[in-house]
């Protein structure tokens, strides 16, 4: 329940998708007004029950027009960015969302006369990988920091909740495929972090509480193969299913087939992304440029998988808590 109005503006890109509803959320719990900047305000109709009446307020942007970005920071105490996309879908590309799209922001909070910008990027961006979601993930980076040197980046690894894109999706999988892939072998290293940690680490941003100009890397407490993510999602959900190891050149080319496919459960850049472990660098953790740093106790998986994995049973919910 928000505790009253504080009387400042934050604009919140992307603040109808999965890590945007959340920071909307924790914003508004803080007593912030929120503007959520988003592509279709008419989707957006779920975040009014985050807030008190009057307190968030969807408005129309789209990161490909400069005017539209301009407009939606005007008269905003803080801006955040969580746009991101994790397959290019006609002009939604890597290049206009995730390159392009940041620095706009940042030019657009400039000239609105504030000094920085929080900016939700990813563990693994690098400008140098060959997966093109990495390479414009750093170039979002330095667009940001470029025009406004003062911003804050964080870096979550896999993040999980409710709606998240990685354990719904091999859960739903499971349900008629009689196998899972584990490419290259399941291997991949993950720190998966739960979508409300990373919320309230933005929330600190926008509070002022860490350091201006630092990114920060966001973890949970458990690093996890992509194998073990997968064991552990079919242990919650009862259904035994076969773990077939797909080398990374035949997921590549699988990938390079099935990315054709609007939708497609897998592309040849996720693949590239999958021959690099995503977990927090022991820089980050050195310097306290982590939850951890920030005050903050991560969540386990195994608090929040059961509470929105159970639907996956044979049965549902109904499943995990039978009458005796």
């Amino acid at each position: 329940m928000a505790r009253g109005y504080n009387g400042k503006l934050v604009t919140v890109f992307g603040g109808s998708g999965f890590v945007g509803r959340y920071v909307v959320q924790a914003l508004a719990q803080r007593g912030y007004r929120v503007r959520a900047a988003v592509r279709r305000p008419d989707l957006a109709e779920h975040l009014q029950p985050l807030g008190l009446p009057g307190q968030i307020m969807p408005v129309q942007a789209n990161l490909r027009y400069r005017w539209s970005v301009e407009r939606a920071v005007l008269g905003a105490d803080a801006v955040v960015n969580c746009v991101g996309i994790l397959a290019p879908s006609g002009k939604q590309s890597f290049d206009a969302i995730q390159s392009f799209g940041p620095r706009a922001i940042a030019e657009a909070t400039r000239a609105a006369g504030l000094s920085s910008v929080v900016h939700v990027s990813a563990i693994g961006a690098d400008a140098n990988s060959k997966s093109a979601y990495a390479r414009s993930k750093a170039e979002g980076e330095a667009g940001i920091l470029e025009t406004l040197p003062g911003s804050v980046i964080h870096r979550p690894s896999i993040v999980f909740g409710p709606e998240d894109d990685f354990f719904n999706k091999f859960a739903s999988m499971a349900r008629l495929a009689p196998a899972l892939p584990l490419i290259g072998g399941g291997q991949t290293k993950f720190q998966p972090v739960y979508v409300v940690d990373v919320a309230e680490a933005i929330a600190k941003s926008v509070d002022g509480e860490l350091k201006s100009g630092a990114t920060y890397e966001l973890g949970g407490p458990e690093i996890k193969t992509f194998k073990d993510c997968l064991e552990l999602m079919m242990e919650i959900t009862q259904r035994r299913r076969l773990l077939a190891p797909l080398p990374f050149p035949v997921a590549s080319v699988m990938g390079r087939i099935l990315q054709m496919v609007p939708g497609a459960p897998l592309t040849a850049d996720q693949v590239a992304l999958l021959r690099s472990d995503n977990i927090v660098s022991e820089t980050a953790k050195a310097d306290n440029r982590t939850l951890e740093g920030m005050g903050l106790e991560p969540t386990t998986l195994a608090a929040i998988l059961p509470s929105y994995l159970e639907r996956y049973r044979t049965h549902g919910q109904y499943d995990a808590h039978p009458v005796p």
